[in-house]
């Protein structure tokens, strides 16, 4: 039998990857035989480990950890001849692509679960200084993330983002942006600009509630207002999926856009930081097969 490797982020999940590293390593060995246990020490760990993997012609790589791990785990593999099946064990605090594929946020769960998961065509984005599974942000949010403490996520979920975008957006100007795509162009002034891949984004599960994980789109969307009273319209068409019919946000979908601005603005990839515009972003149609639970 082909061999799988188990990729492990022993600090994620409260530092309970250790913790359920032995229950995933044996339900991967009754499925698969082989099972290969790493552990990561520091970043792009992750990364060094999948394209290993792929290059010994593994048959999957299961990535226990937060979106910044599996984001790691799926740029290793996205440049490879062979890329093995990818499958997820969600450790995080948001878990969107968790969330995106039917996913159980329980780790014990998800693992039961890849017993019988079934591999499935799923897109993901490339730019300049990577790879993305999810979501790219540019402006307020993107900035403000690294503001948003582990303490405020597990109290507020989601809504910690949005409440300290709204924060900062007490503090900032809008910023000048040009986002061009053969579906739309948009040169004028907005605070956020965000390319989604999935339907889940900041653990809003209706961000973007018409895609798939392998429609072969970028869900683009531009924020063009958040004061206080755009938060109270946001609020619940983030919940309701209704997100394009407010006032403030302008949306398209298409397969390439590139975003620049006078500034060098950044650039937050899946969770972490991705750099600094101006950058083009692409979608890599059903690039990866990943073991979606059976529904």
């Amino acid at each position: 039998m082909e061999p799988v490797m188990l990729i492990v982020n022993p600090s994620s999940g409260k530092e309970l990857g250790k913790e359920h590293a032995p229950h995933a390593e044996a339900v991967l060995k009754e499925r698969y035989g082989n099972v290969d246990v790493r552990f990561t020490e520091k970043a792009d760990d992750a990364t060094h480990f999948a394209r290993e993997a792929a290059q010994r012609g593994y048959r999957a790589v299961i990535a226990m950890g937060g979106d910044g791990t599996l984001n790691e785990t799926v740029t290793g593999l996205a440049e490879a001849p062979h890329r093995p099946d990818f499958g997820i064990i969600p450790l995080g605090t948001v878990n969107d692509l968790a969330r995106a594929l039917g996913v159980p946020s329980d780790p014990e769960d998800a693992i039961e679960a890849l017993k019988t998961a079934e591999p499935t065509p799923m897109d993901i984005g490339k730019y300049e200084n990577g790879y993305f599974m999810n979501v790219i942000a540019i402006g307020l949010i993107a900035e403000a993330v690294d503001e948003v403490s582990v303490e405020e996520k597990t109290k507020w979920g989601p809504f910690a983002y949005l409440i300290e975008g709204v924060k900062a957006f007490r503090e900032h100007s809008p910023y000048s942006l040009s986002v061009q795509a053969d579906e739309k162009t948009f040169d004028g002034d907005a605070y956020l600009v965000v390319v989604a891949l999935t339907n889940s984004v900041g653990g809003f599960e209706n961000f973007e509630p018409d895609a798939e994980v392998n429609d072969g789109l970028l869900h683009v969307y531009l924020f063009e207002s958040l004061g206080f009273k755009d938060a109270l319209q946001l609020a619940p068409a983030l919940f309701t999926g209704k997100l394009k019919e407010t006032d403030s946000v302008t949306s398209f979908k298409t397969k390439r856009v590139h975003v620049d601005s006078p500034e060098s603005l950044p650039v937050n990839a899946d969770g972490d930081t991705g750099g600094t515009l101006p950058l083009t972003f692409e979608v890599l149609p059903s690039h990866l097969n990943v073991l979606k639970p059976l529904t």
